[in-house]
């Protein structure tokens, strides 16, 4: 087993604990864990992006070659047409189709929808208004990852056990919403 994973979006979204359920996740299946992040700026708004590499064998490198991910999960819909270069032909791209505008030139989500119309593997759909709609506004980076569960080739039990462990600390109220909103993505599986 083998999975390279793509993480991007902008900080504040969730990256990065997006990252941590799934490396959780794969770490009790006693998989192999290798991850490198990129940073952007260290406030709301700037570019984060993770390579995130699974395997039943030993890693040798943090960083996803060009051409060989596996799976692009993406809070923004402009971040993950950034990384199609690194998409393998048979990867999956399960991303936002809420933008997060924070250039003056951002281009127009009809031509953002278009593009990714044009791949073979895509789940594009708007998790801010799930989870808004489903009173977890603050989880919609959970809602994202359940979507891609299926991608990743971890059983969604191992993600939930994941969420809480990670989460437990902030409470029951916040390890519920989180299993809530993974649920609520896992429907949106393709």
């Amino acid at each position: 087993m083998k999975t390279d994973i793509i993480l991007c979006g902008v900080g504040g979204q969730g990256i990065l604990s997006i990252a941590t359920i799934i490396g959780e996740a794969a770490m009790k299946e006693g998989l192999y864990i290798k991850q490198a992040e990129v940073h952007g700026m260290s406030q709301r708004g700037g570019d984060v992006q993770s390579n995130l590499r699974l395997s039943s064998e030993p890693i040798n490198s943090d960083l996803i070659a060009l051409g060989s991910a596996d799976v692009i999960i993406s809070m923004e819909p402009m971040e993950a047409l950034r990384y199609l270069p690194y998409l393998s032909k048979t990867g999956w791209i399960i991303t936002s189709s809420a933008p997060f505008v924070n250039i003056d030139n951002y281009p127009d989500v009809e031509k953002l929808k278009a593009d990714y119309d044009q791949l073979p593997n895509v789940i594009f759909f708007d998790i801010e208004k799930l989870a808004k709609d489903n009173n977890i506004p603050r989880s919609a980076n959970v809602i994202l990852l359940g979507a891609a569960q299926k991608a990743l080739g971890i059983e969604y039990q191992k993600l939930e056990d994941a969420i809480r462990r990670v989460f437990g600390r902030k409470g029951d109220a916040v390890v519920e919403a989180n299993i809530k909103a993974l649920a609520i993505g896992k429907e949106q599986q393709k």
